[in-house]
């Protein structure tokens, strides 16, 4: 089979550099039964490279089980991934097979793995090694035969060093590591990735679409997409039905884009690399503030007025830079507030729109003292 055969087949769009090794890559490491640890930025479309590498295993006909680790609380993160016997905890009322024998033969893709609490850690690394895990509330040992694939936007490295999270699960975990690149740092991929989704979901919702003009062409190029594919696909969806299907020029598409400032020009925007997780979390957020126009003028207000009152992080009084602007942690935390009174306290809802985990919100309410 062909690159190009094997792209079709398992749904890989790209023709840049990075993507053409990434299908490589996979080509080489989906026969085996090797453990695969996929990194990038949230909305890169590291599933996608998850799904491929199953599609082309020997697995394939198999079950394909997605875990979202950072979306299950702690306290049921065991139970989920492991099962419990009946009467394990109060609300155990029957046994209940976990997603390890639900993908028995199968792939199982643990997303978010570096939200792993450091007990579960133990149990996935004794999986990893030797097969074996036991139900909550039993200890008989049984066998998962499945193969095990976690992602993570964060990096793993830098949280072993801050020991959250065990080294030799991030070892075990990271035999072949892809990383799938930001779509700003993959511009080629971006007329592939707009014709594949105009036409898939034209076929999906017989909308018709008279296509774009230059000017709109080469804003999609040049944007920067801080959300990557799915900032893109959400974005071109949105214009496919509000348009009416109508010949889209670059005044049509800014409105539909999340601002100016995130079109690429001389200045260095944040961009999420080898940073800690703590200053990469505060940048992403500090983008998103520059991305709204209506938080924008929010901080502009604030700017113009009086230097605001201290921050408390940590037990410890935060001011502003001193020359009547804010800091990051000032930023941050007025954007978690924002977005908690936007979602009227729901902290789920706030983290979505944050682009960050439940866990990671939850880290960030007690740091500032939000909860009080």
């Amino acid at each position: 089979m062909t690159r190009a055969e094997f792209q079709q087949q398992t749904g890989l769009i790209g023709r840049s550099p990075e993507m053409l090794e990434i299908v490589d890559t996979i080509r080489q490491v989906a026969p085996t039964e090797i453990t695969v640890l996929v990194t990038g930025e949230s909305g890169t479309g590291k599933e996608v490279v998850v799904r491929a590498l199953h599609a082309a295993s020997r697995r394939a006909a198999r079950p394909f089980i997605t875990v979202n680790c950072g979306a299950i609380p702690e306290g049921l993160i065991e139970s989920e991934l492991f099962g419990h016997e009946k009467g394990a905890f109060t609300s155990a009322v029957e046994q209940r097979k976990g997603y390890f024998e639900a993908a028995d033969g199968g792939t199982i893709f643990l997303d978010e793995i570096g939200e792993l609490p450091p007990v579960t850690q133990v149990k996935l690394l004794r999986v990893l090694e030797n097969g074996e895990y036991t139900r909550v509330g039993s200890s008989q040992a049984r066998t998962a035969d499945v193969r095990i694939v976690g992602a993570t936007n964060r990096s793993l490295e830098y949280e072993v060093q801050q020991k959250r999270f065990r080294p030799d699960l991030y070892f075990r975990l990271r035999s072949v590591n892809i990383h799938v690149p930001a779509l700003r740092q993959r511009r080629e991929d971006i007329p592939l990735l707009v014709e594949h989704i105009v036409r898939e979901f034209g076929q999906r919702n017989g909308t018709p679409f008279a296509g774009f003009t230059d000017d709109a062409t080469d804003l999609l190029m040049n944007y920067d997409w801080p959300g990557n594919v799915r900032e893109l696909k959400n974005s071109l969806e949105s214009m496919l039905v509000l348009e009416n299907g109508r010949l889209l020029n670059a005044d049509i598409v800014r409105k539909y884009l999340k601002g100016e400032a995130q079109v690429s020009t001389d200045r260095n925007l944040p961009v999420v690399t080898g940073k800690s997780v703590e200053q990469a979390e505060r940048e992403l957020i500090y983008r998103a503030l520059l991305d709204i126009k209506s938080h924008l003028m929010e901080l502009r207000d604030l700017v113009g007025g009086d230097i605001p009152a201290p921050v408390r992080k940590n037990g410890q009084e935060h001011t502003g830079n001193g020359d009547g602007t804010l800091s990051l942690d000032e930023m941050e935390r007025k954007m978690i507030l924002s977005a908690l009174d936007r979602h009227q306290g729901n902290r789920r809802l706030a983290a979505r729109d944050l682009n960050i985990s439940e866990r990671t919100l939850y880290r960030k309410i007690k740091e500032y003292g939000l909860s009080e």
